[in-house]
């Protein structure tokens, strides 16, 4: 198993956010976290991430296993150089005043400037303007000059080069139009079908999501309450009465 979540408890000061939530995610995986606003799935990506923000919540109990190994004392910048987890942030958190190709290169950084890491990133740089045309056209344009959707397309080109294999997405359709919100989700299916990429991603569109996702977690108010493949889920009648309007 790639990632496993054991009985994680997260708290903001005195309020407990995760009340001892387990789950898992494999090696080559689509998983989704639904849930409502306030149903902690933001926490979850936040306590993956290992992010020294001053909104991230603190772990109080449990367990974060990458590999087998517990990441709960590694430094995010660490997840990044090991090309372990990069996060996906809702709200995209681009540079603004750089460019495009700036932002991507940024990113790029943490990789050691060795020539094979040179080549690869190259490489990388190369598949986010094949996956985002868009891009492309746009590298010499800073990021706050992009719409919306451009804005999303750079927040996952920013985490692709950091060459990790793992990517989680915080509500990667929040702000998008339907069509841009349905190419969004092909080329990350797209990257997980070829390229074998692990993909764990928040969503309150849960109609989506389970459509998108091999697997997926219901969230409500810092518990897991129901778990399964997305049919599944996507079938269960309290599922499809609280999150799919059914």
């Amino acid at each position: 198993m790639l990632l496993e979540v054991q009985n994680l408890k997260v708290s903001y000061g005195n309020i407990e956010a995760l009340h001892g939530i387990s789950f898992s995610v494999d090696r080559g995986e689509i998983v989704t976290l639904i849930g409502a606003n306030g149903a902690g799935k933001t926490s979850t990506l936040l306590s993956l991430a290992r992010l020294p923000r001053p909104e991230a919540p603190t772990v109080t109990g449990g367990d974060i296993l990458y590999n087998g190994q517990s990441i709960l004392k590694t430094e995010p910048h660490v997840l990044i150089q090991k090309r372990m987890l990069a996060l996906v942030p809702e709200g995209r958190h681009i540079f603004g005043n750089l460019t495009v190709l700036e932002n991507l290169q940024m990113a790029a950084s943490s990789r050691k400037r060795d020539a094979g890491n040179i080549a690869e990133t190259d490489e990388t740089e190369s598949l986010v303007y094949d996956l985002f045309p868009r891009l492309y056209e746009r590298r010499k344009q800073r990021g706050e000059l992009l719409s919306g959707g451009e804005q999303q397309m750079l927040a996952v080109g920013r985490a692709l080069m950091t060459g990790a294999d793992f990517i989680m997405l915080d509500e990667p359709s929040m702000g998008l139009a339907p069509k841009l919100m349905q190419e969004m989700f092909r080329v990350l299916k797209q990257l997980n079908y070829q390229r074998n990429m692990t993909i764990l991603v928040v969503e309150q569109n849960a109609r989506v999501a389970l459509k998108f996702a091999d697997r997926g977690y219901v969230l409500n108010t810092g518990e897991i309450i129901a778990s399964g493949a997305s049919e599944e889920l996507a079938a269960n009648p309290d599922v499809q009465k609280a999150y799919l309007g059914g």
